[in-house]
């Protein structure tokens, strides 16, 4: 064993298949126990190393990250294959993406060979802060990626995630993390006794967090509804992706979404489309269709629509609200574009070379910076548009009580993979957090109906098309995190390092 560690090849390919088993603790397969061991081997693999200089423990950290996005990212090629030009780049992106992202592993790591760790408590504390940190400035820098945080491997565990209404999601991916690398106790220094007692202690805490949440569930069962006057429809068309590159008909394709609806006239109605439902038309082009919408929707009837719009030269991803006669009566222009996808970043240079956005059309997107509560039928509602509920505390820029999310997503560009279930589950940590039901549209993707305890009360499988019909949802107020937002997450940090501090003084004594 000895002399594997010895070998340089092995100080990369240790970390990367640490990094390949983790990434199976995310959805859909949500096997979370192997973080007990993937995470604990991790640590002591850089204890054990990391002296040897700088670029050894970056490259730890390194290829940890890149073992773990190469497996959990390989969605982003699926999106490059809809145009020839772009099918050249499908290598790159499996392999780039994956090396750039885990870099910021290797900075962790990197920082965390700046302290003396010993096999000692001290070093399970240091290696959660930078970790879960450098995760922190992955959801925030260049525009943030949030995506696939190690908190996401207790996506199917609604008890344990009750937590978030309280701290949040960066707040709780550090106490996984420290919690994932307690059993690292075994391979330290102490005495038994104490070891046991520190495994005990961990487990006590989880197990409590656990009927805590299971305690929580239980009584939101008798939380008040407040029945709605109307029916709220979600529609999940399923309309392949494909048709962003051909010519759609798009009078058939409006005729296949108003069928699907089941437009009853006499019935107070707002219908949900989601994203990428129509994609060869704008805003501006729609009322040529005004005739097929108003032989099918009355006035008693809303439309809740993903389109295209233009303004002042620029191109825009919207949510409208419109009525039977397709009058705009509330429009949300989308303010976080997902980079390559919707704006090509650098893109006077990248255009030299024949690039473009990944999206139907050659110029970018533009974004917009206002998010205001949307009113229909005297229900708030806080409009998100599919890459845009990934943001943990950024969600509502008003701080306006408000009433349900409402996500409407075009999730084809993952295609047959583990991506649909990766986007669906920032849905339910979404929903905790600010303490709210949350309507999620989406075409390609896991269209629901989620309460405000992440618990799914339907939902339709990217699989299948249909409608989800509401016609209640829990009445509820504002969550501690909805109040205080990330501002928890250094307060955690602050409690950790001064911990930190405590315990290297003790342990230098």
């Amino acid at each position: 064993m000895t002399l594997l560690l010895k070998n340089k090849i092995f100080s990369y390919i240790i970390p990367f298949v640490l990094g390949l088993i983790t990434s199976f603790s995310l959805p859909p397969y949500s096997f979370f126990f192997i973080n007990f061991i993937t995470f604990p081997l991790l640590l002591i693999f850089f204890i054990s190393n990391y002296k040897k200089g700088k670029w050894i423990s970056f490259k730890i950290g390194w290829f940890f990250g890149f073992g773990y996005f190469i497996s959990n990212l390989y969605w982003i090629s699926n999106s490059l294959t809809f145009e020839e030009n772009l099918k050249t780049l499908i290598p790159i992106t499996i392999i780039l993406i994956p090396l750039f992202l885990g870099v910021f592993y290797g900075v962790a790591t990197l920082f965390c060979s700046f302290f003396s760790l010993k096999k000692k408590f001290s070093s399970i504390l240091i290696f959660s802060i930078f970790i879960s940190l450098i995760e922190y400035f992955r959801g925030s820098v260049l525009g943030g990626f949030p995506w696939n945080l190690i908190a996401f491997t207790w996506t199917d565990y609604p008890s344990i995630l009750q937590i978030l209404s309280f701290i949040g999601t960066y707040s709780f991916n550090l106490l996984s993390l420290t919690f994932f690398l307690i059993p690292t106790i075994i391979f330290f220094n102490y005495k038994n006794k104490i070891k046991i007692s520190f495994l005990i202690f961990a487990t006590v805490l989880l197990v409590s967090n656990f009927f805590y949440g299971s305690k929580i569930l239980q009584n939101n069962e008798e939380v008040k509804q407040k029945n709605l006057n109307f029916v709220i429809k979600i529609i999940s068309p399923k309309i392949e992706i494909k048709r962003f590159f051909e010519d759609e008909n798009s009078e058939s394709i409006i005729s296949e979404l108003i069928e699907l609806s089941k437009p009853n006239t006499i019935q107070k109605t707002i219908f949900i489309f989601p994203e990428g439902a129509l994609t060869s038309i704008y805003l501006e082009d729609l009322k040529n269709y005004s005739y097929l919408f108003s032989e099918n929707y009355s006035q008693k009837h809303k439309i809740i629509l993903g389109i295209n719009s233009t303004e002042d030269k620029k191109v825009f991803n919207s949510m409208v609200v419109l009525d039977s006669s397709l009058n705009i009566l509330s429009k949300y222009n989308k303010n976080k574009l997902v980079p390559f996808g919707e704006f090509l970043p650098f893109e006077s240079f990248f255009k030299k070379f024949g690039l473009k956005k990944i999206t139907q059309g050659y110029n970018s997107f533009s974004s917009d910076v206002e998010r205001k509560i949307i009113n229909i039928n005297n229900i708030n509602f806080i409009p998100l548009i599919c890459y845009e509920i990934i943001y943990s505390g950024k969600i509502n820029k008003t701080n306006n009580d408000f009433d349900l999310i409402l996500n409407i997503s075009e999730d084809g560009w993952f295609g047959d993979s583990v991506g649909t279930f990766q986007h669906f589950a920032h849905s339910i940590f979404r929903s905790i957090e600010e303490g709210k039901n949350l309507i999620r549209s989406s075409n390609n993707g896991i269209s629901a109906f989620i309460n405000s305890k992440g618990q799914i009360i339907n939902q339709i499988k990217s699989t299948e098309r249909g409608v989800i019909e509401i016609k209640s949802f829990e009445q509820t107020k504002k969550t501690l995190f909805s109040s205080f937002g990330n501002k928890i997450f250094f307060y955690f940090l602050l409690f950790y390092i001064s911990l930190f501090f405590f315990l290297k003084k003790k342990e230098n004594k």
